[in-house]
This record gives C-alpha cells, structure tokens and sequence, in this order.
C-alpha cells in the first residue's frame, strides 16, 4: 500500500504487512520475504469494499503484484515498462513502442499498451501463469536489446540514470517477484488526478499525454471503448515458440 494520508502532495509512505485494524472480512495473504526471513501478509483488494477500505486508508494509487495469488511465482503478463528520461519526447515513447509492438508480432505475440497516468508507458503481454519471473524478466530483456539495437538513438538499456538522458529507458527489471506497477484505472498522485489507462495502438500516432485521461474523463472513456484491458486478464499466450525464435535456451 502506498498511503497518503494527507493528500497527494503531502508525505508519504509503503506499507506492505497488513495494518492489524483491517477488517476482519479483507482476505490477507502471506507471503515469504528472504529480507524478513517470515512471511509478509498481504492485503488483497478482490472486490469493492476492500478497494473502499484501501482509498479510506489514503491509498491513492494501486501497485499489485504480476502475479495471483494461487500462481505467485508464475506472472500473469510479461511488461515492457517505458520510462522517458530528461530530454525524451513522446515522439520518441510512440517509436519505440512501435518497434516492440513489431517485434511482439514478429515473434507471433500480442501486447496491450497503457499509459501509466505520469509520463510512461506500459505494454503488457498478457501470458498463462506457467512462466517463472526470472524466465519472463530474459524474455522483456532480450526483445528490449532487439529493439536497442534496431533504433540506438531512442532507446536505452543503461543502468545509470546520467546515460538515459534523451532515450527511452526499458526497464526489464519490472518482470521480477515482489515488484509493482501502478495498476491499469489507478489513480496516480499527480495535480488533475490522471490515471493509468489502455490505449489502442492507433491512439500511439499522437500519443496522450500524461493528464489526458483523469478521474473525472475516464468514464466517458469506458462508455466509449468498454474495457480494452480485459484480454491482459485472459492469458492465453505461452513464451516457448518466441523463446525458441530467439534463441534463448530453456530455464526454469
């Protein structure tokens, strides 16, 4: 949970084991931390109430895991995380999603963009939970060096920050147990409210900026296109033939 108790510009803070004064009917779930060296329990957030509970709790964004909680080591979805560093344009956000999205296809995958409601870009490959994280993380990493090597000028893989400056960070470290990405309708902490919300790929001719979908323009949006982010949740994609098309030998 990321809390702001006093609003999204005051301070705030991570809170990953439950509270305690959870209600008795939010469904927590442990699990295991090597930093800990014990469990972790989790609040979940399955239905209305309990995301009620959480905005009551100043959580104004929600960062969920890749994965379920019944397949917690096998991500649902496999993210290209798109971060634009000092002097990048959106320009340069649409032609390398551009070149992923190619690259996806090329490898006779799908992926599903979604601006990530600050100044990003997510594009999820929805998968079956059959996949371990590390396997998944090698598979973003090496399409991410593909589309490096296919447009250098705009993309970046660099590790220190100073060397982005200008390019499009991918970030494949985002595929690994543990770590969140704000989740797709989350309302981000930023003035206006805007939130993370797909995108059809057409829509990347003249990328929206971060502010242009809000929590008051959002509905109209669903009205409109109804829930584009709801074959992510169908799975329904494996990584063996794309794998095998790169060249990458098996791993668990």
């Amino acid at each position: 949970m990321a809390r702001y108790p006093d609003g999204w510009d005051g301070e705030w803070f991570y809170e990953k084991q439950a509270p305690g004064h959870q209600p008795d009917w939010m469904p927590l779930q442990p699990i295991h931390s090597d930093h800990r060296g014990e469990p972790i329990e989790f609040v979940t957030a399955g239905d209305r109430e309990s995301l009620l509970w959480l905005a009551n709790m100043g959580c104004i964004e929600i960062h969920p895991w890749l994965s379920r909680r019944d397949t917690i080591d096998a991500p649902d979805f496999a993210i290209f995380d798109l971060d634009p560093a000092d002097g990048a344009t959106g320009r340069q956000v649409r032609d390398v999603a551009t070149i992923l999205r190619q690259a996806l296809q090329a490898l006779g995958l799908v992926g599903y963009p979604k601006v990530s409601g600050a100044t990003g870009l997510h594009i999820y490959v929805p998968l079956d939970p059959v996949h371990s994280y590390r396997r998944v993380r090698r598979f973003v990493e090496s399409v991410g060096r593909l589309a490096l090597a296919a447009d250098p000028d705009d993309v970046t893989m660099e590790w220190d920050i100073p060397a982005r400056e200008g390019k499009v960070f991918i970030d494949h470290n985002q595929n690994v147990g543990g770590k969140t990405i704000a989740s797709v309708y989350s309302v981000r902490p930023l003035p206006g409210a805007p939130v993370s919300t797909p995108l059809l790929w057409e829509e990347l001719e003249d990328l929206p900026g971060p502010g242009a979908f809000t929590i008051s323009t959002i509905w109209e949006r669903l009205r409109t296109h109804g829930d584009l982010f709801a074959p992510v949740l169908r799975g329904g994609q494996r990584l063996d033939a794309a794998e095998d098309a790169l060249g990458l030998e098996p791993i668990p």
